[in-house]
C-alpha cells in the first residue's frame, strides 16, 4: 500500500522529465558500443552451410580442352557485335542460342527516365532439364553492359559457352534460363517483373516463353576484351534492392567452390585487399550496412531478390593467373549444387552482415544495436509528449517542507517599549501574513487508486491544451520534401544530374 502510494505521489513530481535525455543518451552510447564490438570474434561467427543437399564442391568438373575454343570464338563473335544496332545484335544472339537447340526469345522493354528514353532488348534461351517437369527453373545472366557501362564481352560470351556446354548433360533436374539483359539494372527488371506478371504492357513487353518458379540466379561480369584478360579474385556483390539479402547459403556455396575447390579468393563490398583486420571487419560490415540502406541495385542480381529469388553477381577484379575457364568451372560447380536443391532456400540466413568472405554477424547478434539506437528516439518522444500536457507554471513539492524565513526581529533587551496598540496592529499583520502564506501553498487532494491513498497536489493534475497545428506541419513539410528529389531524378536531363550531385557535396562539404 506504501509503495502504491508513493509512486502514485512520484508520477506528479516534474523531476522524472529530468532523465528522458539522460537515458535517450545512454540507449544511443550503447547501442554504438554493441555495433563496434561486433568485428570481434566472440560476437561473430565463421560462415557455414546449413542446407546438405547442396553439397558444394563436391563434384568433378569438366569444363575445359575444347570449350576453351568455344569461348574465344564467342568473344570474338560478341565483340564484333558491340557496334552494330540493338535489333540486329538481338537477332545474332538468338540464332546462336537457336543453333543449340534451345527455345529462345526476345523482350522489348522502353522507360522514360530523366527526360531520356531507354529502349533495349532482352535475349533469352531456355534448356528444358532432361529430368525436369517444368516447375522450377535456375537463371544464368550475362548482362550487355556491366554496371560501370562496359561492354560484358567475356561475360556474354561465357553464357553462350555454358549453354552449349550445358546442352550436352543429361543430369539437369532443373530447367536453366539463359539471358543476356540489354544492362544491368533495367533490362534484369523487366525480365524479371514480365516472368512474374507484374509488368507495365505499355513499356515492357510479356515473355513469349516461360519455365517454372525460379529457385536461383546468378549472373556473370567479366568485361574482359577480345583478346582476354586474367583475374586474381572474384568480387560477390549480393546486395538487393531496398537492402534485401539472398539467403546466406548461395553466399556461402559460391564462396566454398570458388575457394576451396577452384583456388580463387573472394572479396566483398570493394574490399580487394582484406587482412581479416578489426579496422578492415568493420569497414566491409559499414560498407554492407550503408548498401543496403540506399537500397539500390548494385547488379543485375538484385532485381530478382524481390521475388524471392536468391541471386548473386560474380565480378572479376584485379590481375592474376585466373582465366575464363577457371570462371566456367566455378558457374558449373555452383548450377550442380543449385541442381540438387528440392525445394527453396531457407534453411540458413537472410539478415545478416558479412565482416568477410568467411565470416559473419547473424541478426540475433546485431539488432540489439539497432533497437537500442531506435528506442532513445521513442523514449525522447514519450518524455516530449508529456512534458506538452503539463501545466507551464512551477508547482511545488507537496512532500518537501518549506524553509522558514529567518526572523529578523532584535533581541528582547533591545525592543523598545511598545503600546496597546501598536500590539493590535502587530496581530492583525500577523493574521494577514497566516492568511497570504495558506493561499500561496498548493492545494492537494486526496486519491484513491486500487485501495491506496495519495495526497497529490491539484495543479499537477491540470491538463493543458497541445498545440499540434505547428508539429503536424513540420513533418507533413519534411515528408512533402522528399518529392523535390524524386521529381527532380525523373525529369531532369542525365547531364544536369552529376551537377546536382557536385551542388549537393559541396553544400555538406561547406556546412560541415
Amino acid at each position: 500500500m506504501a509503495l502504491l502510494s508513493w509512486l502514485l505521489a512520484l508520477r506528479q513530481d516534474k523531476r522524472l522529465l529530468k532523465l528522458p535525455p539522460y537515458l535517450s543518451a545512454l540507449c544511443i552510447i550503447v547501442g554504438i558500443g554493441w555495433l563496434l564490438v561486433l568485428p570481434l570474434n566472440e560476437y561473430s561467427r565463421r560462415t557455414y552451410v546449413s542446407e546438405n543437399a547442396l553439397l558444394p564442391g563436391q563434384v568433378h568438373t569438366y569444363f575445359t580442352g575444347s570449350e576453351h575454343n568455344v569461348f574465344r570464338a564467342y568473344r570474338h563473335e560478341v565483340h564484333g557485335l558491340i557496334d552494330k544496332p540493338i535489333a540486329e545484335r538481338s537477332q545474332r544472339l538468338e540464332a546462336i542460342f537457336r543453333e543449340q537447340n534451345l527455345k529462345v526469345a526476345t523482350q522489348h522493354y522502353n522507360y522514360t527516365v530523366s527526360n531520356r528514353t531507354i529502349t533495349n532488348e532482352n535475349v533469352y534461351a531456355i534448356l528444358q532439364g532432361p529430368r525436369a517437369d517444368a516447375t522450377e527453373a535456375i537463371v544464368l545472366i550475362g548482362a550487355w553492359k556491366n554496371m560501370a557501362d562496359e561492354v560484358n564481352n567475356s561475360g556474354v560470351a561465357l553464357v553462350l559457352t555454358l549453354a552449349r556446354y550445358f546442352k550436352r548433360w543429361s543430369l539437369w533436374s532443373k530447367d536453366i534460363i539463359f539471358l543476356v539483359p540489354g544492362d544491368s539494372t533495367i533490362g534484369s527488371q523487366a525480365w524479371v517483373d514480365a516472368y512474374h506478371e507484374e509488368h507495365d504492357q505499355r513499356y515492357v513487353e510479356s515473355l513469349k516463353i516461360k519455365s517454372g518458379a525460379l529457385q536461383g540466379a546468378v549472373a556473370v561480369d567479366y568485361p574482359a576484351g577480345p583478346w582476354g584478360h586474367r583475374y586474381d579474385k572474384l568480387h560477390i556483390v549480393y546486395d538487393g534492392v531496398n537492402g534485401q539479402l539472398p539467403n546466406l547459403d548461395l553466399f556461402n556455396t559460391v564462396v566454398n567452390i570458388a575457394n576451396g575447390q577452384m583456388g580463387v579468393s573472394c572479396v566483398i563490398q570493394r574490399m580487394w585487399d582484406h587482412s581479416d583486420s578489426y579496422k578492415e571487419r568493420l569497414q566491409t560490415m559499414l560498407r554492407g550496412m550503408l548498401s543496403q540502406g540506399l537500397g539500390h541495385a548494385t547488379g543485375p542480381h538484385s532485381s530478382f531478390i524481390p521475388y524471392h529469388v536468391d541471386a548473386i553477381t560474380l565480378v572479376t577484379v584485379g590481375d592474376g593467373w585466373h582465366d575464363e575457364m577457371t570462371l566456367g568451372k566455378t558457374i558449373e560447380s555452383l548450377f550442380r549444387s543449385l541442381n540438387n536443391l528440392l525445394e527453396h532456400f531457407h534453411q540458413s540466413f537472410f539478415f545478416y552482415l558479412l565482416l568477410q568472405d568467411k565470416r559473419f554477424v547473424s541478426i540475433g547478434t546485431y539488432l540489439p544495436s539497432a533497437m537500442l539506437i531506435a528506442i532513445n528516439f521513442s523514449i525522447a518522444a514519450m518524455a516530449l509528449w508529456v512534458k506538452s500536457g503539463r501545466a507551464t507554471e512551477p508547482i511545488p513539492n507537496p512532500a518537501s517542507t518549506k524553509p522558514q524565513k529567518p526572523s529578523s526581529s532584535k533581541p528582547a533587551a533591545e525592543k523598545p517599549t511598545q503600546s496597546s496598540e501598536d500590539k493590535e496592529s502587530e496581530n492583525e499583520n500577523a493574521k494577514e501574513k497566516d492568511s497570504i502564506v495558506k493561499a500561496d501553498e498548493p492545494a492537494t487532494e486526496l486519491v484513491e487508486k486500487d485501495g491506496a491513498l495519495a495526497v497529490v497536489p491539484k495543479p499537477a493534475t491540470t491538463i493543458t491544451e497541445r498545440h499540434l497545428l505547428l508539429p503536424l506541419l513540420l513533418v507533413l513539410t519534411a515528408h512533402a520534401a522528399g518529392l523535390i528529389p524524386l521529381y527532380l531524378f525523373n525529369n531532369w536531363d542525365a547531364p544536369r544530374l552529376s551537377g546536382l550531385f557536385i551542388t549537393a557535396c559541396n553544400i555538406e562539404e561547406y556546412g560541415g
